[in-house]
């Protein structure tokens, strides 16, 4: 008895894989599905006819860049990807042909053996009627025998429908598979069959072409931030600690400052992992106390604003002496337009892939932002740019590709909510959220290298990695 119900399991579970797979499969090979990225969050609908658009973004646990690439459309290699689509399909094609032809043999050779089982289970139900109609002539034993004969049967019944069903199923299977075969060899002439190795060849050389790509990539447009990473607990609640975004591959030194004020000792540690475990390397007692907590470190050199003043200063870790200093003519300082959370930190020095930036506030701007790009050596303002931002309203703020991203606040449900291009002196609103996991953001800064963001949070060194959207424009376009 058990015997049939097996086989009719496996067949059915069998065609239950086949239709899965097609429903699944099929639409994502042939293009019937919508491209997009393959993220956590869906940052957007990628229509590539643009040019190539590249998301990239240093997720994995070495600050390596993670990219995103979507190829325009109507070229060469969007073309040899639909005929390596196409070939790939119509092997799954043949092969699920062969497999359903395989599955039809077994199915039409159980169905005779069920159809012949079907003729036994209506004979034998009449025989029943029949028996239990004259009962009481017949012995009790027999008859029990008989009864439960039947009730073993009676299941069959409804499977036995099913199979027919199912049988009819297949053929249409059949039917579909030999249409679709037809279909995509049409395609496939139409659009032209290229030589595998031809094709391989092909790939392998836009893969290059990729690659050499990737490595020009350097701005973005700011589309999420993600994180934190807490490196450390350290310090009081207010400070700053950085990398140098133009520092070789080998050299990962991290820099400390504690407190916003009443403080010159810089202490450097020679990787992260020193960072961590506290094992310094050197210490550097500055010739003067600096102010807030927005400092940088660019091309080996800290430029930080002097205690009470709005004078810039250049200081060369590797000479141990003040290279360049200069006052930020009309800038506020010492509390006059600071962040939101006080302490000092009227200007905001800085450095993103174009250059080294000051943010403050002047008098002449209504206290609202201005931005300068500096010389990095003389510390000169080459240009400045008046936003209406004011500064006492921004939590923090940092440049990405000549772009200034200002949060909404310091505190938690803080987010990026405003950002000026200087590219083109234009401004909009945001929403970018982010997690401000110890509830106080008093320093903020965007490292190029790393592609992320360094904070200090309520005493704690932390980490945010951010995407970036790129689009490489191709010959092609216009």
């Amino acid at each position: 008895m058990s015997l049939p119900l097996l086989k009719l399991g496996a067949v059915l579970s069998t065609m239950a894989m086949i239709s899965n797979w097609m429903s699944q499969t099929l639409p994502s090979l042939v293009g019937l599905n919508t491209t997009r990225l393959s993220t956590p969050d869906t940052l957007t609908q990628i229509s590539p006819k643009e040019g190539w658009q590249v998301y990239s973004s240093a997720q994995d646990p070495d600050g390596r860049c993670i990219c995103t690439v979507v190829a325009p459309e109507q070229n060469l290699c969007s073309r040899d990807a639909k005929s390596r689509q196409l070939r790939q399909l119509l092997e799954k094609v043949q092969n699920m042909s062969q497999s359903i032809e395989v599955l039809n043999l077994r199915t039409q050779r159980d169905f005779q053996y069920v159809l012949k089982m079907e003729t036994q289970m209506k004979g034998l139900k009449a025989k029943f009627r029949q028996i239990e109609d004259d009962r009481k002539t017949l012995m009790t034993k027999h008859f029990q025998e008989l009864k439960e004969k039947m009730d073993e049967l009676l299941p069959l019944i409804p499977v036995l429908e099913q199979y027919k069903t199912d049988a009819k199923l297949i053929t249409q299977f059949k039917e579909e598979i030999r249409n679709l075969s037809a279909v995509l060899t049409g395609i496939q002439e139409e659009i032209g069959a290229y030589d595998y190795e031809e094709l391989h060849q092909r790939v392998l050389s836009l893969e290059t072409r990729l690659r050499d790509c990737m490595k020009k990539l350097t701005c973005g447009k700011l589309m999420k931030i993600t994180g934190p990473v807490t490196i450390k607990t350290s310090g009081t609640r207010f400070g700053a600690w950085m990398t140098d975004p133009l520092a070789s591959e080998k050299n990962n030194r991290v820099w400390y400052m504690d407190s916003y004020t009443n403080n010159k000792i810089v202490r450097e540690y020679k990787s992260i992992a020193d960072f961590v475990s506290g094992a310094e390397s050197r210490t550097y007692n500055l010739p003067f106390k600096w102010a807030g907590t927005n400092h940088v470190v660019y091309n080996g050199s800290l430029y930080f604003n002097k205690y009470q003043s709005n004078i810039i200063i250049k200081y060369s870790f590797d000479m141990g002496r003040v290279l360049a200093q200069r006052s930020l003519e009309y800038a506020g300082f010492h509390n006059v337009y600071p962040y939101t959370w006080g302490g000092f930190s009227d200007i905001d020095l800085m450095a993103d892939e174009i250059g080294l930036w000051a943010v403050y506030a002047t008098n002449q701007n209504a206290g609202n932002i201005v931005i300068s790009q500096l010389n990095q050596d003389t510390l000169e303002v080459m240009k400045s740019w008046n936003t209406g931002y004011p500064k006492r309203s921004a939590g923090e703020s940092f440049m990405i590709c000549g772009t200034l991203y200002v949060t909404n606040s310091h505190l938690t449900g803080a987010k990026v909510y405003y950002s000026y291009s200087t590219k083109t002196s234009t401004y909009e609103y945001t929403d970018i959220p982010f997690h401000n996991q110890y509830f106080h953001i008093s320093m903020l800064d965007y490292n190029a290298r790393d592609r992320a963001l360094y904070a200090w949070n309520n005493g704690h060194q932390v980490l945010f990695n951010v995407t970036l959207f790129h689009i490489i424009k191709t010959e092609d376009d216009t």
